[in-house]
């Protein structure tokens, strides 16, 4: 677990320190880690100031910026936590896009070996054994544990797997139990599968399992100003398409 707890620090030291003066704070799902870093890259490369991103659950980063937290730009892994914001009046409405889609996956370790058809009743529980448990975010908040929840839900597993989850404060801290071999399951996106080299995916949920996965973005009221909309314009806009695509999002056009 110690590098789960050094991950969890350089996120927190992340998230405080403090931006420059012209410098654009963009709060991204940790889903879109990957995107967002190509990106930034890609806006600094035009001759603008690179973007600072904080990069964590969903949930945890409205709840920061509800608490003030220095946010310009909101990107998040599932509609309710941009509504949440949208409700306090804390997001500009007319910027809200939803361009961007993923896909649920069931991964293992790399090295274990066995496909699974997600079919109604199928018994994950062996594939646990004993004492295994399924890594994913926390159903109470996290949205990828949301998802989660509804497919397994769905499949009339969740009764025997709620017990037995390992319950994740973000999608990527899930996917480092399983790539540790510390969970023999989780359940994540399809785009961070993808960039792990430890896990392989053993099954695709159904689309019709569980709500679609969207990623709304918006701007904050405090990032109602030039440079921040012409930055959202760029991670929304038609020449962004391509880098989601290769990370493995849908995108709608």
């Amino acid at each position: 677990m110690h590098r789960r707890h050094l991950l969890l620090a350089a996120c927190a030291a992340l998230a405080s320190s403090p931006a420059r003066a012209d410098q654009v704070t963009v709060m991204a799902a940790a889903s879109l880690t990957d995107a967002m870093r190509a990106l930034g890259d890609a806006w600094a490369a035009k001759g603008n100031a690179a973007p600072r991103f904080v990069l964590a659950a969903s949930s945890a980063l409205a709840r920061q910026i509800e608490q003030g937290a220095p946010a310009d730009i909101f990107a998040s892994a599932d509609e309710p936590w941009m509504d949440y914001l949208q409700q306090r009046d804390l997001i500009v409405p007319s910027s809200r896009s939803s361009a961007l889609g993923n896909r649920l996956v069931l991964i293992a370790p790399a090295d274990q070996p066995g496909d699974l058809a997600l079919t109604p009743g199928v018994d994950l529980l062996a594939r646990l054994g004993a004492q295994g448990r399924l890594a994913t975010g926390d159903p109470s908040s996290v949205p990828v544990g949301k998802y989660a929840q509804a497919a397994l839900t769905s499949l009339g597993l969740w009764d025997k797997i709620a017990p037995r989850l390992a319950r994740s404060e973000s999608v990527r801290a899930a996917l480092l139990l399983v790539e540790r071999g510390e969970a023999p399951l989780g359940i994540v996106y399809a785009t961070d599968a993808a960039v792990s080299k430890g896990v392989r995916v053993v099954a695709v949920f159904p689309d019709d399992t569980h709500p679609p996965i969207s990623y709304p973005f918006a701007l904050t009221r405090r990032g109602n100003r030039p440079e921040v909309q012409a930055l959202l314009a760029f991670l929304t806009g038609p020449d962004t398409a391509s880098t989601y695509r290769r990370l493995g999002f849908s995108v709608r056009e």
